[in-house]
């Protein structure tokens, strides 16, 4: 996996007030500070372009609201201009703490990628009432089982752009930044089904945290819960992370690769960077059962969208362009029954 970063101390001092608030104050006050800890006192990232104008692309851009007995939630979606009524792929994409539909878009581009690509896009979001910070809540047992709480909320928005948009469903992918990651994790893993592959990136693994404590723990690379067992991998599995990454510790990307167990075929070799990029690892995997996984470990890089674009926040323009490469990726993985 390389070499592992230290985490930065403000962020490590923001944990710490958080337990001490978990054995003094209980857990709602411990959980307010983990918020914090999640959202506004994360590794810094390179700042949004507030200056720069809006970027338009040819496609609908639209905002949505979906109910279920889980809740509710709006969303965005992005139809590509021109896909003359042919079932598309569809991609979910799950945005980071503080983070809202407009911002992950303007980061990852994958509106550009759409009309590339000839996919649709739709981005859920967290809104703070659910969350202080706007953090999926992959902590919680309540949202991290199939047809439960915000998992039930992210499938019922997949299904319902499904049921209105020329979807091919065996080309539906979710994929995620931090929270937004770690919540992708469970849904592939809850809904195999529905989901053909999934994209981590700076995420945490299904199982990781069952609780606010075990949570800190996992976000800080501590050792995982006695009972967690990792599960098998359903379906294919793309996660990239940085290795200089201060908010969630590197080594969760080689967590989230631990279901495909020792027998695992790996192959390793470091990419090719342009002049100025970044390097990365790169580990291609296959599991007993034929699933396949690619880890991307980008030295030097935090936690960010890796080759993103600085209208969007948490995004790194020297990273390789992951954005391209998890479509590439998903491309290549179609539902297998």
């Amino acid at each position: 996996m390389g070499k592992i970063m230290k985490l930065s101390e403000e962020f490590l001092h923001s944990m710490q007030d958080a337990m001490k608030l978990l054995r003094t104050r209980g857990p709602q006050e411990a959980t307010a500070a983990l918020q914090r800890a999640l959202g506004g006192h994360a590794q810094p990232a390179p700042q949004t372009n507030t200056d720069a104008p809006a970027v338009t692309y040819p496609g609908t851009f639209t905002t949505h609201t979906f109910s279920n007995a889980a809740g509710h939630r709006n969303y965005k979606l992005y139809v590509p201009k021109h896909h003359n009524g042919r079932p598309l792929p569809l991609v979910v994409m799950l945005h980071g703490c503080t983070q809202d539909a407009d911002d992950f878009a303007a980061g990852t581009q994958m509106n550009a990628l759409a009309e590339r690509d000839g996919c649709i896009v739709v981005y859920p979001v967290q809104p703070q009432g659910a969350n202080a910070s706007k953090c999926w809540n992959w902590f919680k047992p309540a949202d991290q089982r199939r047809d439960s709480g915000e998992p039930a909320l992210i499938a019922g928005i997949t299904r319902e752009v499904m049921s209105k948009q020329a979807v091919d469903p065996s080309r539906v992918f979710v994929a995620g930044l931090s929270a937004g990651g770690a919540m992708a994790a469970i849904m592939v893993q809850a809904y195999p089904d529905l989901y053909a592959a999934a994209c981590v990136h700076s995420g945490l693994a299904v199982g990781s945290a069952h609780d606010l404590q075990s949570a800190l723990a996992a976000m800080r690379g501590g050792k995982p819960p006695r009972a967690r067992r990792a599960e098998a991998p359903k379906r294919p599995l793309i996660v990239f992370h940085g290795d200089a990454d201060a908010t969630v510790h590197p080594s969760n990307a080689a967590g989230l690769l631990r279901g495909f167990g020792a027998q695992a075929v790996v192959f390793d070799e470091t990419s090719r960077a342009e002049a100025g990029k970044r390097t990365s690892t790169v580990e291609r995997l296959k599991s007993a059962d034929g699933v396949d996984a690619e880890l991307w470990l980008i030295h030097g890089a935090p936690h960010a969208w890796a080759g993103g674009n600085a209208n969007g926040s948490y995004t790194d323009s020297m990273g390789p362009d992951a954005s391209t490469i998890m479509m590439r990726f998903f491309l290549d993985h179609p539902l297998q029954n």
